[in-house]
């Protein structure tokens, strides 16, 4: 075990020696990187900030339920225990309220200001009806429930016309998972960019220390102890990019909140934009540095390969 982590300091120390003969070209390396990176990581944090927020909405979807002008007003009273059963299976936590036509027509002209179009009418136009209110239906995810549960009260006799009040939740839900999918391929893409580098930095360096390599097999070396501190200069330029991508975010996020707060406080809210807590940056720093470390794995590879 002893000889195995001195094996794995040595490779980690011959890393850090390389990075001080090219300073300067390790900066570069990591800026690129950092660049490719800053992307994805800015979106994933505003999507983790935008997450909470949107699952804390008082999201409250109305069923209204509009009864034919000719159902007797006997048989319009007795339909809300048809409605509750129906929501009872659906377990669908709700609250039922039935609004005779008399009151609806009340409402209407208070509201909407056409007291004189309504009395020009003659009659009331509107039929008898129930107000649904939702409970539990915390995001766009249960749309389907809600849809569901709308075909099932318009099948009802007696029942006319059925209007969902979600349209709003299926618009947002829908919102979100196009950023995530947008979010998830520019990741992949730039993933992608990072193998490259590292990829390239690599072969550069099994070419600058090629002499090295092959003294290091004419003593018996072998390809793992060659490898090695290829993998951790790999590691450590994806581990330090990361870091600055990290920072970098961090930091557009202070005047970026200046915008954010000013539109906040248009719809009475406190909302700002919060770096990302320990467990996710530790989360995509260890991305990074695997992404390093596969992009140093193939170059090593397939270049001391041709070495042989």
């Amino acid at each position: 075990m002893s000889v195995w982590l001195a094996q794995h300091f040595q490779a980690l120390a011959g890393a850090l020696r390389q990075f001080g003969r090219t300073p300067g070209s390790f900066a570069l390396n990591v800026l690129v990187i950092a660049i490719a990176l800053a992307l994805p990581f800015a979106g994933l944090t505003v999507l983790e900030n935008v997450r909470p927020v949107s699952e804390q909405l008082a999201v409250e979807p109305e069923i209204s339920i509009f009864l034919a002008m000719d159902t007797p007003r006997e048989k319009a009273s007795a339909l809300g225990n048809q409605i509750r059963r129906v929501v009872q299976d659906a377990q669908a936590p709700a609250k039922l309220e039935f609004i005779p036509r008399e009151k609806a027509l009340t409402l209407m002209q208070n509201k909407s200001g056409l007291s004189d179009a309504v009395t020009a009418l003659g009659e009331n136009p509107l039929p008898d009806g129930y107000v649904l209110k939702l409970a539990g239906f915390r995001d766009g995810s249960d749309a389907g429930r809600i849809d569901t549960l709308a075909a099932q009260l318009k099948a009802l006799p007696g029942v006319d016309y059925v209007q969902v009040d979600s349209a709003w939740v299926k618009r947002l839900a829908a919102l979100l998972h196009i950023a995530r999918v947008a979010l998830l391929f520019l990741g992949a893409t730039l993933g992608v960019v990072v193998v490259a580098v590292a990829f390239n930095t690599i072969r550069l360096q099994v070419m600058t220390q090629r002499q090295e390599i092959e003294v290091c097999r004419l003593f018996g070396a072998t390809d793992s102890y060659i490898c090695r501190p290829f993998y951790y200069t790999g590691a450590l330029l994806g581990l330090l990019a990361g870091a600055v991508a990290l920072a970098v975010v961090a930091l557009a996020l202070q005047p970026l909140n200046q915008a954010v707060a000013d539109f906040a406080r248009l719809y009475a809210s406190e909302f700002r934009l919060a770096p990302l807590g320990p467990t996710s940056s530790a989360a995509l720093l260890g991305l990074s540095a695997l992404l390093g470390l596969a992009g140093a794995a193939l170059s090593v590879r397939r270049h001391l390969s041709r070495l042989n």
